[in-house]
């Protein structure tokens, strides 16, 4: 290992060289031993690893479709940091009537979403089965896997989600809504909590 000091001056700061005595041959690591902060899918060997093990949500929530249409644009205020970058995705947690309880912004979806849940962890929160999920970009499968295990029995985003997305929200009896607009949206799973 080469030190700060042990470099020529324009070379002198903040700087370590590291060299490796022997090489090491990376394709012989286990993939499935990596922990990733990315979507459920990377780190995993099949399509069977993908799946959740919980239990269809039983929530009895109705929330009326006036307050889901209104879910963007009280969110958009408090979101700071998408407002001085463009460039993240926000998570927020609303009451039934609309009242926004929390909310988290990152680089990745799924970063911000793990980051309210493990505010509602921490805050002893969850099951957040009373709550309504509203996402600032599409819906993924994964999304829809964090939400089921933290109970949140409805999922709204102004994006569109995946097949498997949809898949998953019925799977689990989730309300999956897309495409939120001030006037519509589009219901793809378990519309009767929508009223």
């Amino acid at each position: 290992m080469t030190r700060p000091d042990d470099l020529p001056p324009e070379q002198a700061g903040n700087v370590i060289t590291v060299r490796l005595a022997t090489r090491q041959r990376l394709s012989r690591l286990d993939r499935s031993n990596i922990s990733s902060a990315s979507c459920g899918a990377c780190g995993k060997t099949s399509f069977d690893a993908l799946e959740i093990r919980t239990s269809p949500l039983a929530s009895g929530l109705q929330v009326r479709r006036d307050v889901i249409l209104t879910l963007p644009d009280r969110l958009k205020p408090v979101q700071e940091t998408f407002r001085s970058t463009g460039g993240v995705h926000a998570s927020g947690l609303f009451s039934p009537e609309g009242e926004l309880i929390a909310f988290r912004e990152d680089v990745g979806r799924h970063n911000a979403l793990d980051k309210l849940i493990g505010w509602a962890l921490t805050n002893h929160r969850i099951p957040l089965d009373d709550h309504i999920l509203l996402l600032s970009g599409r819906i993924s499968f994964e999304l829809v896997q964090k939400a089921a295990m933290a109970s949140i029995p409805v999922i709204a985003a102004v994006g569109a989600p995946s097949s498997l997305a949809i898949d998953i929200a019925r799977q689990f009896n989730m309300t999956l809504a897309g495409f939120l607009r001030p006037h519509s949206m589009n219901v793809y799973t378990n519309p009767h909590r929508i009223i």
